[in-house]
C-alpha cells in the first residue's frame, strides 16, 4: 500500500451530478509531490480529465475543481485560500482549429470554504456532469447528499446566503454559491463565499451554473496530520511573530486600516489606474471614492479570512444621499476602480450600490466594469446609439445607467445578452474599429491596473495563463512564486516576495512549514522548480487548445494613445521595445520565440514529457 504524504488525506471528493454519484478518488502521491495542491494539483487533474482539446467549456464533461492547498485548515496565518480550476468559458484564441478553444481558468478565493473542505477530510472537491434541475450539495464529513435547489434558484447571493444557512440549520457549515449571473450563464459570472468573498475571474460561476449547481455546503470535524509537530509549532510561532514588530506590525495595521482601497489614491497618483476605459491612468476625483473618505463616512467593521491577522475586507453603510442605507463591502481597489474611476463615477454611494448589485447578481466586477466602460466609449464615439442600448443613456459617470446595465447583464436582457459575453464579443458585433479600445487579452478583460506607464504589467497581462491577470507577476521568477503561493493556499498580501518592507510569510518559513507538515525536505530551489512546472503545464494546456504567440498581445490603445493627465502624462508603450521584452521573457522561459510554446527540452527537464503527446 502506497504511503500517503503527511499533511494530505490522499483523496478528493468527486460528485457526478449527471449520475448522482459520490466517490472518493485517490490522488497520486507523485502528483502531490510535483504539484503540491491548490492551483498546481488543479491543473494536473484538469489536464488528466480533459485528454482531448476543444471541449465546450459548458458541456457536462468539463470538471469544476475546488482545490485548497496543504497549508489550508492549519492555523497558519493568511493561508486559507482556495483555487477553483476549470476550462474557461470566457477566453478564446485568435486562430485555432477548435471551435471551443479556451484557456485554463484558476480563480482564487479566501474566506473559510477551503479550510472546511480539509476539515471534512478531503484535499479537494471535483464536480462533474450536470444535474437535470437545480441542486445544491451538502458535505458533512463523509456524508454527502445532492439536494433540490429549485426553491432558491433565481435568488441573489445576499438573500440566498441568509436563507441557505437557515435551511442547513447550522452556521458551522461553510458555503459557496452563484447568483443570477451564474444561473443565466454570464461568461464572467463568479462564485461567492462567506457573503462577499469571491472566486471572481475567468467565469467559474458560469461553469457552476452550467451544471445547475446553486451551492455547496461543507462541514467537517477532522484535521490532517503533520510529520513533525514540534517543528510545525516552532515555525508557526515564527510566522505569527512576523506579523508584529516594527515592520510587520506597521504593515499589518495598514492592511487592517484601509485594505486594498489604500491603493486607489496611490495608483491614481502613479498613473497606473484604469480610468475612462483605460484612456487615462489618473482619476482627478479619486479622493471622493478612496480609502480616506470610505474610512470616515462608510466603513463600520473589518472582516478577516480564516486565521488571518490582516482583516483587509471592509464593510459599512451608506449614511446619506440617494443611496442611503446600502449595507455592503468595499470599496476595494479593483471594485472601486472598475465601478468608479473606469466609469468616471465619483459618487461613493452610487459606486457602492453598483458594487452591491454586482456581488448580489454574482458577477466578476472587474469584467463587468470593463465591458460597461467599453460600451460607454462606443456610445460616446457614435459606434452605437441609444436604441442599441435599449434606451439607456450610457454616459460617463451616469450611475443610474450603470445600475440598469448591471441588471441587464445578469439576466441577459436586450443589450445585456451581448454584454454578458464579454468585451471581445461586443467589439466583434459592433465593429467600426471598436477593437482598438476593447481592453482584453485572449478575451479576458484587463483588471484595474493600466499599463501605459508600466510595461512590466503589460508582460504580466499577456503571459498570464488564464488571460489578462494582474496577479500573474511581472517576471518569470515572480510568476513561479505566485504559482507556489496559489498551490499552498497562501495569500499574496501576507508574503514578503523577498522585499523587506512586507510582513508575513517568507521563503524560509514556507520551506520550513511545508517540511514540517509533509516530512519531505523542501528547499526554495525545489519550490521554484515546482512553480515553473505548474506554470508550464498551464501553458501547454493552452497550447494544446491552439493558443500561440499571436494571442499574447495587448490592446492597441496602450501603444497608440498617450495619457493626457497626471504625473505620467504622455506615457505610452513602445511596440518594438515591448516585443523585445516579450522575446526576453520567452527566452528566459525557454519557449519558442515564434510560437510561445515550451520547448521539448524544457518540458522534459520539468518532468512534463507526457504533455508532448
Amino acid at each position: 500500500m502506497e504511503n500517503i504524504i503527511k499533511g494530505y488525506y490522499g483523496s478528493v471528493l468527486e460528485v457526478d451530478l449527471s449520475k448522482r454519484s459520490v466517490q472518493k478518488i485517490k490522488l497520486s502521491q507523485d502528483d502531490l509531490r510535483k504539484y503540491i495542491g491548490g492551483r498546481g494539483l488543479g491543473i494536473k487533474l484538469l489536464w488528466d480529465a480533459l485528454r482531448e482539446p476543444g471541449l465546450d467549456p459548458l458541456s457536462p464533461e468539463n470538471p469544476l475543481l475546488f482545490m485548497p492547498g496543504p497549508f489550508s485548515g492549519f492555523p497558519i496565518p493568511s493561508s486559507s485560500r482556495t483555487c477553483v480550476v476549470t476550462k474557461s468559458p470566457h477566453t478564446a484564441a485568435k486562430q485555432s482549429r477548435f471551435e471551443h478553444a479556451s484557456t485554463v481558468s484558476y480563480a482564487n478565493m479566501g474566506g473559510f470554504f477551503g479550510p472546511e473542505i480539509r476539515f471534512a477530510g478531503y484535499d479537494g472537491i471535483v464536480i462533474r456532469g450536470k444535474a437535470s434541475s437545480p441542486v445544491y450539495i451538502v458535505i458533512d464529513d463523509d456524508r454527502v447528499s445532492v439536494e433540490d435547489a429549485r426553491p432558491f434558484w433565481g435568488m441573489g447571493t445576499d438573500e440566498f446566503d441568509r436563507r441557505f444557512i437557515d435551511e442547513l440549520g447550522d452556521r458551522r457549515f461553510r458555503t459557496c454559491y452563484i447568483g443570477p449571473a451564474g444561473e443565466n450563464l454570464v461568461r464572467f459570472a463568479c462564485i461567492i463565499n462567506t457573503a462577499g468573498r469571491a472566486a471572481g475571474r475567468g467565469g467559474v460561476g458560469c461553469i457552476m451554473g452550467s451544471k445547475n449547481l446553486k451551492a455547496i455546503a461543507v462541514r467537517g470535524s477532522q484535521m490532517p496530520g503533520v510529520a513533525d509537530h514540534r517543528a510545525f509549532l516552532d515555525v508557526l510561532e515564527d510566522l505569527r511573530n512576523a506579523f508584529t514588530g516594527i515592520i510587520g506590525g506597521r504593515l499589518t495595521d495598514q492592511w487592517r486600516s484601509v485594505g486594498t482601497a489604500g491603493a486607489l489614491e496611490t495608483s491614481s497618483e502613479n498613473g497606473t489606474m484604469a480610468v475612462r476605459n483605460y484612456r487615462e491612468g489618473t482619476f482627478l476625483d479619486v479622493e471622493k471614492i478612496g480609502a480616506t473618505v470610505a474610512k470616515e463616512k462608510v466603513w463600520i467593521r473589518n472582516f478577516a479570512c480564516y486565521c488571518c491577522p490582516l482583516s483587509c475586507k471592509k464593510s459599512g453603510r451608506v449614511g446619506s444621499g440617494v443611496y442611503q442605507g446600502i449595507v455592503h463591502d468595499g470599496p476595494e481597489y479593483e471594485t472601486g476602480t472598475m465601478f468608479g474611476a473606469n466609469l468616471m463615477i465619483s459618487d461613493m454611494g452610487g459606486m457602492l450600490k453598483a458594487i452591491y448589485l454586482g456581488d448580489d447578481y454574482g458577477m466578476d466586477i472587474i469584467s463587468a466594469g470593463n465591458v460597461i466602460g467599453f460600451l460607454m466609449e462606443a456610445y460616446e464615439k457614435g459606434c452605437i446609439d441609444k436604441q442599441f442600448l435599449d434606451g439607456i443613456d450610457l454616459t460617463w459617470g451616469n450611475v443610474d445607467a450603470v445600475l440598469q446595465m448591471i441588471k441587464k447583464i445578469a439576466y441577459r436582457e436586450g443589450v445585456g445578452d451581448l454584454a454578458s459575453q464579454g468585451v471581445w464579443e461586443c467589439a466583434e458585433r459592433i465593429k467600426k474599429d471598436s477593437h482598438r479600445f476593447a481592453i482584453h487579452v485572449k478575451g479576458h478583460e484587463l483588471a484595474a491596473w493600466n499599463v501605459h506607464a508600466d510595461p512590466g504589467r503589460g508582460i504580466c497581462y499577456v503571459t498570464a495563463n488564464r488571460g489578462a491577470c494582474h496577479l500573474n507577476g511581472k517576471s518569470v521568477a515572480e510568476q513561479n512564486i505566485r504559482a507556489i503561493h496559489d498551490s499552498l493556499g497562501v495569500c499574496m498580501f501576507a508574503t514578503d516576495h523577498g522585499r523587506w518592507y512586507l510582513p508575513g510569510i517568507g521563503k524560509k518559513a514556507i520551506c520550513n512549514m511545508l517540511t514540517a507538515i509533509t516530512g519531505i525536505r523542501w528547499t526554495w530551489d525545489e519550490l521554484m522548480r515546482t512553480g515553473e512546472r505548474i506554470f508550464n503545464l498551464e501553458r501547454m494546456f493552452n497550447c494544446r487548445e491552439g493558443f500561440k504567440r499571436e494571442d499574447d498581445v495587448l490592446p492597441e490603445r496602450f501603444f497608440e494613445e498617450p495619457l493626457t493627465v497626471g504625473e505620467k502624462k504622455g506615457a505610452v508603450l513602445n511596440r518594438d521595445a515591448f516585443n523585445e521584452m516579450l522575446d526576453g521573457y520567452y527566452t528566459e522561459r525557454d519557449w519558442e520565440l515564434s510560437t510561445g510554446r515550451p520547448t521539448e527540452s524544457k518540458l522534459r527537464e520539468l518532468g512534463l514529457a507526457f504533455a508532448l503527446s
